[in-house]
């Protein structure tokens, strides 16, 4: 834990290791907190939201989502918005507190959960917390954009004498390096963690996302709201995704480990397995499908009109092309959502299916109709 790579430093952005979207370009936050509104206006304006993201990196997608909040304020006026902040890093959350309320934050030591809290540039709550258990509850909005990347896996190997884990080993031949190994015997991970159905040689599976996924549905089921999860993976098809970065070119995970940001693609297929119902689940769509679904054209062309110099416009078009571009970001990050089951079936269309108006589609996951 003191040598882990966020607890050090997580180096996101240009100057890091990596970049993520919100980094590239303002849109993708902006249309990320148009979907927060779009489903607070379908479930009818509930008087309070908690808006909780997980793993907020520099605090950028946040600041992006506050400033649409800020721009419908007089939508939102009759609500009670609060944002809260899971983050175990402490160098990632002086970040985030110098972006979000410009360092203005006090810390709590006498509170167990919350262990800094602030307010907003634009006068909204702000807390922190180590552990999503702490989170009050309530009807809240959950966000994990490139969160469930981060978590570790376990990999196992399909062999003759069956599954076998593969494990981390210092190598005979060079002392102060490691190796992968396969274990000699099935492990208890084996026994618990490979579904009987399985098709595939190798599979990842990272059990921390199961039980988390299963800590926002049991939230969805009981307090209303949705969960929003983008990140890139698959639906349960790929194998070997885990993967090393380092000033962003691709590193070997096992040198000099604790210095570069280790990744394994999010199998959505595991994801859906551990809801176990609980709630509905939209997706895995790309995110060029979603982020155009959400209305990214229009508002790219709001933004080129009301930029007046060619290095802007340069810059907008690039971003754009990072984010859609099928060969860059557009087709490897998906959009994965979690909502009640009433939000997508009336409880009693079963009995009267006339009786009821239509529920308004869930923005982002079908086409964008313009009247």
């Amino acid at each position: 834990p003191p040598q882990g790579y966020y607890t050090r430093r997580g180096g996101i952005g240009d100057s890091g290791d990596f970049i993520t979207s919100p980094e590239i370009s303002q849109i993708f936050g902006e249309l990320i907190g148009i979907w927060y509104i779009s489903e607070w206006i379908a479930t009818g304006k509930p008087k309070a939201f908690q808006l909780v993201e997980l793993g907020p990196g520099r605090g950028t997608l946040t600041d992006d989502i506050l400033r649409v909040f800020s721009q419908l304020a007089s939508l939102l006026s009759k609500c009670d918005v609060s944002i809260h902040l899971v983050e175990v890093s402490p160098k990632l959350s002086e970040i985030q507190a110098l972006m979000l309320t410009g360092g203005k934050v006090q810390s709590n030591p006498e509170d167990k959960s919350t262990y800094m809290k602030g307010i907003s540039k634009t006068g909204i709550p702000i807390f922190w917390y180590r552990d999503i258990q702490d989170v009050p509850s309530g009807y809240s909005f959950y966000l994990a954009h490139e969160f469930f990347d981060a978590l570790p896996i376990h990999k196992f190997q399909r062999t003759e004498k069956g599954w076998r884990e593969v494990l981390v080993d210092i190598d005979p031949e060079v002392p102060d390096q490691l190796r992968f190994v396969l274990s000699p015997s099935s492990t208890p991970a084996t026994e618990n963690f490979i579904q009987p159905e399985e098709t595939r040689d190798h599979v990842e599976v990272c059990p921390e996302a199961g039980v988390i996924i299963q800590r926002l549905a049991c939230r969805i089921e009981k307090d209303g709201g949705a969960v929003l999860v983008a990140d890139y993976g698959h639906d349960g098809t790929k194998t070997d995704t885990f993967r090393g970065f380092q000033n962003h070119k691709l590193h070997d995970v096992l040198r000099a480990p604790g210095t570069a940001d280790l990744t394994a693609d999010v199998d959505f297929s595991y994801l859906r397995k551990m809801i176990q119902g609980r709630t509905a689940t939209l997706g895995p769509i790309k995110q060029r499908e979603f982020l155009k679904n959400m209305g990214i054209d229009l508002r790219l062309q709001v933004l080129l009109q009301n930029s007046c110099d060619a290095a802007t416009h340069e810059q907008l078009l690039h971003s754009y092309d990072m984010l859609m571009n099928p060969k860059k970001m557009g087709d490897c990050f998906n959009f994965f959502a979690l909502l009640p089951h009433h939000r997508l079936v009336h409880p009693d269309k079963k009995h009267k299916p006339e009786s009821k108006s239509p529920l308004p589609p869930v923005a982002g996951f079908g086409e964008l109709l313009l009247k």
